[in-house]
């Protein structure tokens, strides 16, 4: 009798427990000395009975705000630290992360600070180099470091002057490139300059190559001017075939020479894309623009959306027209010549560029924002502004794009994970370019949130959106931004920050059913006005959640047992250990062979009901008689139970005898 086919409570109950006494009568008939279980161990108890309810009233809704005092809400994690700042670094945008051994790179505009976290409730500072330039987001290969600078106060020379001339000989807009092999001595050693400099890049080390790695190169920032850097063209490619829009450098790095680091290939992934459809204002914008109008603040269409001018915008345009008015204050009747005048100023700034075009579709993305590249499976993900892309990174020097997906309820495509298998891949929506508040109430849904899609054939096809369910204040900028899976065997699970909407984790194995299962948050920065801060980044490594806060340092966490995920699948999570992790460099996961893993397989297959709890119990007790045995007995008892749960149609019960067989191996 199989109880999946009851028909009845009644039955069920009868059949279960019927088939328990005869699954642990099989079991015993297959061993004499070495039984796999006597009678009291059939008993073995099941899965703490952990909640699976969210917390209600949700707690991160009304925080008290504060720079280093705000109010937290923390469910399913425990927070180990949070570390500030150094002295040159504080007040100064923390971004991105990469991990190496025991030590965590945070990128920050002004260097990078190096910590490390042996002990993660009291990381230690190892170095802060300072090296300003936006946004420093690092990674790590080896003995080498590499950060982006894309903004054009970087210097070459690591100085905190800045750069004020418009063409420069001292300006770095590209690559830099260090040599680590004494972390607490970064050692510069070179640089690759590119047209449009890195506002983030990604690291591909080929599974098969073992002598050189490549940087995509993502830049954002217009190009710059060719007495700066010769070859550099804002021409459209139809004008210049060089131009230095519409691609992205890819930069190969000899290991044994990184000073011989150079732009080995330009691939232009955006042919034939034209601009993507996209959605209008949410209610709650539509309400903050006609407050401030009824206000008296100026407004204006911009590219085709109704913006407010503020503070150095209003600048550029008021400013010039006062002086022609003869200089001076605003008065009630410069103000309303002024808001006359407003659309013939944005019209003569903007041009063509604020016009429909008549002469068909605007082009696509000139650019990517961040490419996640998986070498194992050959397949980067680009999150490329008004499009998503699948590309083949086979030959890693010259990828080309698979399919692009574009979506309305899309603002701007930020970065791509994919599930462990590569089967699947979500994507990230920084809707409001991180600074705005887009958490709010009345924001919708689908607005802002992550995308769930499998690749069918080579094919991007969507199922499912993902938003921070905890609404956010207007005080808060809130965004979905970048993050890591988790290696919860069996299952997949996304840690991801959100900016000042804190860090949620969420379950998306079943695609098109994404839930939230842990989270932490704090109140704004400031309760009146919107200040700058939140979790820019955060990623899963060797057992910790480590999140990169803009202005508050560094946090780390780790998951605690819960309704959605028990201690077994923890502790088999924190089996997979890392040599190093770079924020756009996705590894895969391999899972040592130990009995842990067998039990975190067998709490899911008790969470999905995926066998009868007297089944259940006989394999749990099953597992504990052989962890205790040794030799010719393990492997006979784990023989045997294998064999008797072989040949079940469900997909985790061929997980499970997978590992027990490799467990008797």
């Amino acid at each position: 009798m199989n109880p999946s086919t009851c028909t009845t409570p009644g039955s069920c109950l009868v059949g279960n427990a019927l088939w328990g006494v005869f699954f642990a009568a099989v079991l015993l008939a297959g061993c004499s000395s070495g039984s796999m279980m006597d009678a009291g161990e059939a008993t073995a108890s099941s899965m703490p009975m952990l909640s699976t309810e969210a917390p209600s009233p949700d707690p991160r809704v009304g925080l008290g705000a504060g720079l280093f005092d705000a109010e937290e809400a923390l469910w399913n994690l425990n927070k180990l630290s949070t570390t500030p700042p150094t002295e040159d670094f504080i007040g100064v945008t923390n971004s991105d992360l990469a991990f190496k051994d025991n030590y965590v790179f945070q990128g920050n505009y002004n260097g990078v600070m190096i910590w490390d976290v042996a002990n993660p409730s009291a990381p230690e500072l190892v170095v802060d180099y300072l090296c300003p330039a936006s946004q420093s987001d690092v990674s790590v290969y080896g003995n080498l470091m590499f950060v982006s600078g894309e903004g054009t106060s970087g210097r070459l020379d690591c100085g905190t002057e800045g750069v004020d001339e418009r063409v420069s000989e001292d300006r770095l807009r590209g690559i830099r490139i260090f040599d680590i092999s004494d972390v607490r001595n970064p050692e510069y050693i070179h640089n690759v300059q590119t047209c449009r400099g890195s506002h983030t890049h990604s690291v591909l080390k080929d599974p098969d190559v073992d002598d050189k790695v490549w940087i995509y190169v993502s830049g954002s920032a217009g190009v710059r001017p060719e007495e700066e850097l010769p070859g550099c063209s804002a021409a459209t490619p139809d004008e210049d075939p060089n131009s230095a829009l519409f691609r992205i450098e890819v930069i190969e790095v000899p290991l044994d020479a990184p000073e011989k680091a150079a732009i080995v290939s330009s691939p232009r992934i955006f042919e034939d894309l034209v601009a993507p459809p996209q959605h209008g204002m949410s209610p709650a914008d539509l309400r903050i623009i006609a407050e401030a109008k009824a206000n008296g603040a100026f407004t204006a269409d911009i590219f085709g959306q109704e913006r407010i001018l503020s503070g150095r915008m209003l600048d550029m345009f008021a400013t010039p027209f006062m002086e022609a008015r003869g200089g001076g204050d605003m008065t009630a009747a410069d103000s309303a010549a002024f808001r006359e005048a407003l659309p013939g100023i944005i019209e003569a700034r903007f041009g063509n560029m604020n016009r429909n075009r008549s002469d068909g579709p605007a082009p696509g993305p000139t650019q990517c924002h961040d490419i996640t590249l998986y070498p194992e499976v050959g397949l980067a993900g680009g999150a490329c502004g008004g499009y998503g892309l699948l590309l083949d990174i086979s030959d890693p020097a010259n990828p080309w794009r698979m399919d692009a997906a574009a979506d309305s309820n899309f603002s701007y495509w930020h970065s791509a994970t994919f599930s462990n298998d590569g089967s699947k891949v979500l994507f990230t929506d920084e809707w409001g370019g991180g600074g705005q508040p887009k958490c709010r109430e009345d924001d919708p849904y689908e607005w802002g949130a992550n995308a769930h899609f499998t690749i069918e054939d080579g094919k991007l096809v969507f199922h499912s959106y993902y938003k921070l369910p905890a609404p956010q204040t207007n005080v808060e900028n809130c965004v979905a931004h970048n993050g890591s899976m988790i290696p919860i065997p069996g299952r997949e699970v996304f840690v991801q920050a959100w900016y000042q909407g804190g860090i949620s984790v969420y379950d998306w194995t079943d695609i098109n059913n994404p839930t939230e299962i842990a989270f932490h948050d704090r109140g704004p920065v400031d309760a009146e006005t919107q200040g700058n801060g939140g979790s820019w980044s955060v990623y899963w490594y060797n057992g910790l959640i480590v999140s990169s806060e803009i202005s508050r340092g560094l946090d780390i966490f780790e998951l605690t047992p819960s309704g959605f995920v028990s201690e077994n699948e923890i502790a088999a999570a924190n089996t997979v250990q890392l040599d190093y992790l770079n924020a756009q460099g996705q590894p895969m996961y391999h899972w040592p062979m130990t009995f842990v893993l067998a039990r975190a397989y067998v709490d899911q297959l008790e969470r999905a009901q995926g066998l009868s709890m007297p089944r259940i119990n006989a394999v749990r007790a099953a597992l504990s008689k052989a962890e205790g045995q040794s030799g010719s007995a393990r492997r006979a008892t784990l023989t045997n139970l294998a064999a008797d749960l072989d040949g079940s149609a469900d997909h985790k019960v061929a997980m499970l005898v997978d590992t027990i067989r490799g467990l008797a191996s």
